[in-house]
């Protein structure tokens, strides 16, 4: 614009030659927030967001055991204030931006800056912090699931000898294992084609658990509706040894 009249001027073409793969590139704070939401997940089909989960995946780190920055695929990654953040820093002379999404919280912030340093580098992470303070973010509105009725009835209360376990139902027919209180060996299970569910994680990673009509097997893991259930099978076929 001309600095004293409504005038567009047309200004002259500029190449930064070897400045140019840095960052000769005309953006908006528009089109960054629509870059941030991508990094933070809404690919809309552009990628497989498992394939963006592992561009934010760190490949290097900056600083070895205290990992507070770094790069994954085509990414900067930082840790800063118990986030992880993933996007990237850009300069060309004259200018700076950046771009820094939290996925786990989906939230993200961007500058764009006419200057050529002198930006502070906690400007977005306290402006996430801000975020956090006055805007927090609202849970996902519950929808109910449709459910197999088999595997209702499996929830519930189980015990492994005397400590109480909840069963739960988990959404594309997984199962959650835990103990009463949360502390203790707990795990999640897929449904297997046999008929049997594999651990996913925890303690019980790898694990098989065969269901029985009055008990749970879990690699010789008896659990039972009640403690001690008398009638339950003995594991290693002890016989009539009973607790």
């Amino acid at each position: 614009m001309h600095p004293w009249a409504d005038v567009v001027q047309a200004e002259p073409e500029h190449d930064a030659d070897a400045m140019s793969p840095a960052g000769q590139l005309w953006s908006t704070a528009h089109d960054l927030a629509r870059w941030a939401a991508f990094l933070g997940g809404e690919t809309r089909g552009v990628l497989c967001p498992g394939t963006l989960a592992e561009m934010r995946e760190p490949i290097g780190v900056d600083d070895g055991d205290a990992w507070t920055g770094g790069f994954g695929l085509g990414l900067q990654l930082a840790r800063i204030g118990g986030r992880r953040l993933a996007g990237h820093t850009g300069s060309m002379p004259g200018f700076l931006a950046t771009v820094w999404t939290d996925a786990a919280d989906g939230v993200g912030a961007l500058f764009l800056a006419n200057t050529t340093s002198g930006m502070s580098g906690t400007l977005l992470p306290d402006l996430l912090d801000l975020l956090d303070r006055y805007e927090p973010r609202l849970p996902d509105e519950w929808r109910p699931a449709a459910a197999d009725p088999a595997l209702l009835a499996l929830t519930g209360l189980w015990h492994w000898g005397p400590k109480a376990y909840t069963l739960r139902l988990l959404p594309e027919r997984g199962l959650s294992l835990e103990p009463v209180g949360g502390a203790g060996r707990a795990s999640r299970f897929v449904p297997q084609d046999d008929g049997t569910w594999l651990g996913l994680d925890g303690y019980y990673a790898g694990e098989t658990l065969r269901v029985a009509a009055d008990h749970l097997d879990l690699n010789t893991f008896i659990f039972t509706r009640t403690p001690y259930d008398p009638d339950a099978p003995v594991p290693g076929g002890a016989g009539d040894w009973h607790a």
